[in-house]
């Protein structure tokens, strides 16, 4: 399957991808062109996590033409039905002659393709759907980038050049040693990757040396973390964890012990019970303005995969919030307690975080919740909680 894409052993049984090298007056600005196919008719969708690269993506699926940045954080994608899409990934910085602006102006977005291609993208989409050999779908991509050919760019080669030599050579992982091996300033690189790449030269050292950790832990034998971490440049295993941790959303450790996707493997039965993709690795800005889930190979997904989807398990409660939102909003009522008083904050926001507090932990238990701060008590109405007993909850 390739770096970046996560779980390739289960993912080898859901869809099929190939790639195809373009033609030699392409192949300045193109890496190379991707298929994917799959038919999952009578099987549960597929949810596909991608660690991205730092290159830009021409995707053609069923529901439209898209232009994709460098997205800084995992992409999901949901495969259900039977479907195919074809996708043209540039060379890193090789897309600036197409879009003619600062490529950071792409970073973590999605445009239409007509932005660049005008209305032949929707042309050239039509009629890759309706051709079914992976030439022909190949030679519309070609023809529609021959449309819009450049002129080639020495500077984006340069770019390009510098980020095969980060992600091949295991010796570059710091900025300056980079800048000692180009001729080019630590300033000088971050302009020339943020106005062609994208991303800062620091964020592709620190996503290579993740797909190199990704890789090993899906290879299925037995990592020496610590050894690992020595070998990509961190400082120590703990180092790692918390890299691999931050943008993958679990442990290295962890990670290698249990699938991401564990639905590819589940009965249809536990399939309907999981929780949609989970928005553990986006930051809380990102989490609530998150689109659908989305793949750099693969575009978007369609409206049936919604970030966040409130799911009820067997007794119909809804899914508690996480222990860690709880004690940050508890928090922040304490200092505004100390800051603004007593008697003003107590009544206006402290007294109802202790309450809703209360409720929380209610939910969680499936009980009825009757704590040191709130005389009210919740007694379940239905649910296989309905009969219990009274269990006293005291928040900590």
């Amino acid at each position: 399957m390739g770096r970046g894409v996560l779980r390739p052993d289960v993912a080898a049984d859901r869809f099929g991808l190939a790639r195809f090298a373009p033609s030699d007056p392409l192949a300045p600005f193109v890496d190379f062109y991707w298929i994917v196919r799959w038919d999952l008719r009578g099987q549960p969708p597929h949810d596909q996590t991608i660690l991205p690269h730092p290159n830009v993506n021409l995707a053609f699926e069923a529901h439209g033409a898209g232009i994709y940045g460098v997205d800084r954080s995992l992409f999901v994608r949901r495969l259900s039905g039977q479907g195919k899409a074809l996708g043209v990934r540039f060379r890193a910085g090789c897309f600036r002659p197409f879009w003619g602006a600062p490529v950071s102006q792409l970073s973590d977005r999605v445009v239409p393709a007509t932005r660049v291609f005008g209305p032949l993208a929707e042309k050239t989409r039509q009629a890759m759907m309706w051709v079914e050999s992976d030439a022909e779908m190949t030679a519309h991509a070609e023809s529609l980038l021959f449309s819009a050919l450049p002129e080639r760019d020495a500077v984006a080669e340069q770019a390009a050049d510098l980020v095969t030599l980060i992600t091949s050579s295991s010796s570059l992982r710091r900025v300056d040693q980079l800048s000692s091996a180009s001729g080019l300033s630590v300033r000088s690189l971050q302009r020339l990757f943020g106005d062609y790449v994208g991303v800062s030269p620091k964020w592709v050292m620190r996503r290579a040396r993740l797909h190199e950790a990704a890789l090993r832990a899906d290879s299925g034998e037995r990592v020496d973390w610590a050894a690992l971490a020595l070998e990509l440049g961190y400082a120590d295993q703990a180092h790692l964890t918390r890299d691999f941790t931050a943008t993958i959303g679990m442990p290295p450790t962890r990670y290698a012990a249990a699938p991401l996707c564990r639905r590819a493997v589940m009965p249809p039965s536990r399939y309907a019970a999981e929780p949609l993709c989970r928005r553990a690795v986006m930051p809380p800005s990102r989490y609530a303005a998150a689109p659908l889930c989305r793949c750099p190979v693969v575009g978007r997904a369609g409206a049936a995969c919604a970030w966040g989807t409130v799911r009820r398990f067997s007794g119909g409660r809804p899914r508690a919030l996480s222990r860690v939102f709880r004690i940050s909003v508890m928090t922040a009522a304490r200092w505004a307690r100390i800051c603004l008083g007593v008697n003003g904050i107590t009544m206006m926001v402290y007294l109802p975080m202790r309450l809703l507090r209360a409720s929380v932990l209610a939910w969680s238990s499936g009980e009825m919740c009757h704590s040191r701060e709130s005389t009210s008590t919740a007694t379940p109405k239905s649910g296989h909680h309905a009969s219990g007993l009274a269990t006293n909850v005291s928040p900590s």
